[in-house]
């Protein structure tokens, strides 16, 4: 499943190999194919295997923490146990959406794009937007957030060496992670 996310994600699905996912993953074509029919099975599969995961780390947002910036340091600690297993299935999602092959765009739309609306409404879920200053577009001062949690996420994986390494890592990782949080909150925060 990894090499073929990863070749998905590298390649969009009409460039994607399936010679090069069956290299990478070490099993003979035959075998791929004894599973699914085309590419199109394979890449559908993909699809909803990666909305599970994403329903499951849905399901792992505490709802009744009200701080916007403790429920987001929840979302990036359970994200980073899934990427743990499933290395690529954020970036592949991602990547689904801007995919432009007429075979599979249909799909991604009646698929991913619910689950994305469906996230956004839990993550600010029952958020308490008091703690903001008065003075401070709420809006603006999340975006900010998202981007920061966004590009922080993206610099820690590339910093990751190995999956070995990764729970030393974490803490390591989450340290830093308070450190811009504290500022952020201190900009925004009452």
């Amino acid at each position: 499943m990894n090499a073929a996310i990863k070749e998905f994600v590298r390649n969009g699905f009409d460039k994607a190999s399936t010679n090069e996912m069956v290299k990478e993953a070490n099993i003979s074509k035959g075998s791929l194919f004894n599973y699914f029919h085309s590419k199109k099975d394979l890449y559908v599969y993909l699809i909803e295997y990666g909305i599970q995961v994403i329903e499951y780390l849905y399901e792992q947002i505490d709802l009744n923490e009200t701080d916007l910036f403790k429920r987001i340091e929840n979302i990036g600690l359970q994200k980073f146990h899934i990427h743990r297993k499933f290395p690529h299935v954020f970036d592949f999602l991602a990547s689904s959406v801007k995919e432009e092959s007429a075979d599979v765009k249909d799909i991604i739309r009646k698929k991913v794009d619910p689950i994305y609306k469906q996230g956004t409404e839990i993550i600010y879920k029952n958020i308490d937007y008091s703690k903001f200053r008065e003075d401070i577009d709420v809006e603006k001062a999340i975006e900010i957030l998202n981007w920061t949690m966004s590009g922080f996420g993206e610099k820690a994986l590339q910093q990751i060496n190995s999956f070995e390494d990764i729970d030393e890592f974490g803490s390591l990782y989450f340290k830093e992670w308070e450190r811009y949080s504290e500022i952020l909150k201190a900009s925004f925060y009452k």
